[in-house]
């Protein structure tokens, strides 16, 4: 038995092999809740229920997925052309940090405007923390998945800094609580983004600002020349030298806009949810590092990345809404884990092969025969 690289890969592999990962990864899961005592039918139809179909369920869901599908995209964009980044979750700390600057600084001027300028610092404040492992990646072959990795922890304390450790402009300072519980000032109203109700569903703007930007990330990558450029380099940088293409601005490009996409994702937690900066839930949400297993469950497809964000945003919503005594949260944990190995494992049949060969029995050589 051996493992071969296939030369051509069937269109059907792509349906196939993900249907079938995510039903041994429910088999799977099937087993664990056996082991704790939990019917499986009967569980899978609770997480259902929480993540889907309960009363408000799906616009929880969707609130749970609009930043994974920012940090996703993120993700996506860079390991596109082999460059991980695995700075999103500092980069949506640093969109946050800049969306909500300008808010503030903008308080009184008209909604539109103000958020406008949120998406806009949002996106500039992850672009020049993801310029950073771009430009020693690209001028001094330095490991980017080292260099975006240890921004992650220089920029989360900087958010700490600007609220719990100084009196900064982010920084509410008025009334005892304020002084006593650290917090960061309360957005303006101008600063609240909008949202729309469709047939009982809320969609918040910055949910559908992800989609935007996967349906520009699909049409950038699949119908322009820079993104021909890009899977070039990608799949081999000493062919796109060879024909003339410009690998360390693609390099820097690339990563600029992962960075820009994750800082998005800060901007929408200020405007869409949280309504000022708030380094403790931030930090703890880890949206940055799901992001990166929403690329990989995706394949880096930027219009399947939204698809399962909602997904693993549907898993982690039923988590908190059915984490007790007789059910707990860290066997959604498990479910998402499961279905992550499953899919990846399932990538091995995607792009490789096992062949089975018999040996063939070999008769021993003939004694030779001695001279009378």
């Amino acid at each position: 038995m051996r493992i071969e690289r296939r030369l051509r890969q069937p269109w059907w592999l792509a349906v196939v092999v993900p249907v079938v990962s995510i039903g041994a990864a429910l088999l799977l899961a099937a087993f664990v809740l056996l082991l704790t005592g939990h019917p499986p039918l009967h569980s899978f139809r609770r997480l259902f229920d929480a993540a889907f179909l309960g009363i408000g369920a799906l616009s929880e869901t969707v609130v749970s997925s609009t930043p994974l599908a920012f940090t996703g995209l993120a993700a996506a964009v860079a390991f596109r052309m082999n460059l991980f980044n695995i700075g999103g979750e500092g980069q949506l700390y640093a969109g946050a940090i800049t969306g909500a600057t300008v808010a503030l600084l903008l308080a009184g001027a008209p909604s539109p405007l103000v958020i406008a300028g949120m998406v806009v610092a949002g996106a500039a404040g992850g672009a020049v923390l993801a310029a950073i492992p771009g430009i020693l990646r690209a001028f001094f072959s330095t490991n980017e998945i080292i260099t975006s990795l240890m921004l992650n922890y220089v920029v989360a304390l900087v958010l700490e800094y600007l609220i719990f450790d100084s009196h900064s402009y982010l920084r509410d300072t008025t009334g005892f609580q304020a002084k006593v519980f650290p917090q960061g000032k309360t957005l303006p109203d101008e600063a609240t983004w909008s949202s729309w109700t469709v047939h009982g569903l809320v969609l918040p703007l910055g949910f559908l600002v992800a989609i935007g930007v996967a349906v520009f990330a699909w049409v950038l990558y699949a119908r322009t020349r820079f993104g021909f450029e890009v899977q070039v380099i990608g799949d081999s940088p000493r062919a796109g030298r060879y024909a003339g293409m410009r690998t360390r601005r693609k390099i820097i490009a690339v990563m600029c806009l992962s960075g820009a996409i994750a800082g998005l994702g800060g901007a929408s937690q200020d405007g869409d949810f949280r309504h000022q900066l708030d380094p403790r839930g931030l930090r703890q949400a880890n949206y940055g590092y799901t992001g990166i297993v929403v690329a990989a469950l995706a394949r880096y497809n930027p219009l399947a990345v939204v698809l399962v964000a909602v997904l693993l945003g549907g898993l982690q919503n039923a988590g908190y809404t059915l984490q007790g005594a007789d059910f707990p949260s860290g066997l959604v944990g498990v479910m998402q884990g499961l279905i992550l190995f499953c899919a990846l494992g399932g990538e091995l049949f995607v792009r490789y092969r096992l062949r089975l060969e018999r040996r063939q029995r070999q008769d021993p050589e003939p004694a030779l025969k001695t001279a009378p």
